[in-house]
């Protein structure tokens, strides 16, 4: 394969467009697809749903999200500059051959293990719907066992910069959720959700497959345990496998206390966790998927250029937009979680919990945006100890924290404990990357982040008058009255924001999530020089 069509094809900042659109309607499915569970299953047996979906998820993110971030797509990115498109997928074959028989053989194991895990996670459910979470976790261990071939598809077609089909993957998968939950979910109840889940996964297979197929790519059965490839896969991925696993730990710790609190918590914390997670994808997991593969193969080639100007920029454009939006979803929690929500089976009560909960998450937006930038970084430089060793620690405190406060204030304080950690978490990244690779101007970093923080308070003040404005003039129990509310308030928070940053003569263009081109382009020509 040409250097020049690896690095050439696509321009970060393209990917970048492609991965910001996609994920943002990825998200907009997101919010259809909890609308959708919040009406039509009840809170207490919507908390079955997402306490079965724990152990397979802890299979995912270990075994599989592990092995991709941190160890498959460097590695691939590698073999593609030094040895060539031919021998890159004849070792990418070996790692999905591999892989796949170890995610089956630990879901059969999990699968005859489930009836003693639940009990555990769920200490403080009944009988019933301790019975029920293992039936319904036993069917979505099929889930990333099919995953566990997908997402191996994702690092390859990222690694050639298709950012495109990777990113539609998520809309098939969320889509297929929302029609399961649409479709059966009246005759099956929570059972409905759970097989569109499964068929999800299996379009979100099929659509990266045909791409693959068009590229040249074959998948063939090379089972190797003892392959030099795979045993440098694995020693990169324990590292990161273990944060993610401490990272699934907490949730399931949080999950075991929610279990004890009250009926809906699991739903409640869940469903706002997931409403905090969607502007942390888009402008801040999108811009680390861009930068991550050419981050990689710029390590490879020891031509990396100009790094610290670009991740400054890169960080400064998550800052930009996360730190207004967190103060949006604060002031007008409330709005949005009825919106999304507030139908069917989801009252006043739960949307007044939801909404708290949300604006508790919502403190830490901006940090849980930077983390993955940052860990990724780590990572293109074949660091997988020290994001893994900083994220324990921000976890292990994240638990003790939500042992105390969940006893004085319940499950906001399960947010407030995630918070906590998050801002540990990002801080102690920022810090060590900092003295690793001289990332950042921290001059440059403090000014401009006052100037949006200056902003942030404007867009504040003005919300809170529209709030106020519009409750004058309408009673805001109606759906219609809350939708207004919230679009009128927004807006006007919006314009005030992008006034004020104009007016104090913040450099909007250098901070845009479309990351600069310069770096592609100078690797281009360092590639074409190399060879």
């Amino acid at each position: 394969m040409k250097i020049k069509s690896l690095f050439g094809e696509n321009s970060i900042k393209v990917a970048t467009y492609i991965l910001v659109v996609t994920l943002f309607m990825s998200n907009i499915l997101g919010v259809l697809r909890d609308h959708f569970l919040a009406q039509k299953i009840p809170t207490d047996m919507l908390d079955t749903y997402f306490a079965a979906f724990r152990i397979p998820d802890l299979v995912f993110n270990v075994i599989i999200l592990g092995a991709i971030s941190a160890a498959f797509i460097p590695i691939f990115s590698n073999l593609l500059v030094e040895g060539g498109d031919d021998e890159a997928k004849k070792v990418a074959n070996t790692i999905i051959s591999t892989g796949f028989v170890v995610i089956f053989i630990a879901c059969v194991i999990l699968y005859f293990l489930m009836p003693l895990l639940i009990p555990q996670l769920t200490p403080y459910f009944s009988i019933e719907k301790v019975k029920l979470t293992i039936s319904l976790s036993r069917l979505l261990l099929f889930s990333p066992i099919i995953f566990s071939i997908s997402y191996f598809f994702t690092g390859i077609l990222n690694s050639y910069k298709k950012f495109l089909v990777t990113s539609l993957a998520p809309l098939l998968y969320n889509l297929s959720i929302i029609l399961g939950t649409l479709l059966f979910s009246n005759r099956y109840g929570v059972w409905g959700p759970v097989i569109g889940v499964i068929i999800g996964a299996v379009f979100h297979m099929l659509i990266q497959l045909i791409p693959l197929t068009k590229m040249g790519f074959r998948l063939k059965v090379r089972i190797n345990f003892f392959d030099p490839i795979v045993k440098r896969v694995v020693k990169l991925m324990i590292p990161r496998s273990i944060g993610l696993g401490a990272n699934h730990i907490l949730l399931i710790v949080f999950t075991a206390i929610a279990s004890g609190l009250q009926n809906g918590a699991i739903s409640i914390y869940s469903l706002a966790d997931n409403i905090q997670t969607m502007p942390t994808v888009v402008f801040g997991t999108s811009v680390a998927t861009a930068l991550f593969p050419t981050l990689s193969q710029a390590v490879s080639l020891n031509k990396v250029v100009d790094i610290s100007n670009y991740l400054q920029k890169a960080i400064l454009s998550i800052l930009y937009y996360l730190i207004p939006i967190s103060v949006a979803v604060i002031l007008l929690r409330i709005q949005l979680v009825r919106l999304i929500l507030g139908s069917g089976h989801f009252g006043w009560e739960q949307t007044i919990l939801t909404a708290d909960t949300l604006g508790f998450f919502a403190t830490s937006l901006v940090f849980s945006g930077l983390i993955p930038l940052f860990a990724k970084t780590f990572y293109a430089y074949k660091d997988t100890k020290t994001p893994t060793l900083i994220s324990i620690i921000s976890i292990s405190i994240s638990i003790v924290g939500a042992l105390i406060l969940s006893r004085n204030i319940g499950i906001i304080g399960l947010a407030l404990s995630f918070s906590i950690g998050s801002f540990i978490n990002a801080s102690l990244l920022f810090y060590f990357l900092n003295h690793k690779i001289d990332v950042l101007s921290e001059k440059i970093i403090f000014t401009q982040g006052a100037k949006i923080i200056i902003a942030s308070v404007f867009m504040a003040i003005a919300i809170q008058w529209a709030k106020t404005y519009i409750g004058v003039i309408f009673d805001l129990r109606q759906g219609t009255e809350v939708l207004l509310q919230f679009i009128f308030a927004s807006s006007v928070g919006m314009v005030s924001y992008f006034l004020v940053t104009w007016l104090i003569n913040l450099p909007v263009n250098m901070y845009q999530p479309f990351l600069a081109p310069q770096l592609l382009l100078r690797l281009t020509q360092n590639a074409r020089r190399k060879k």
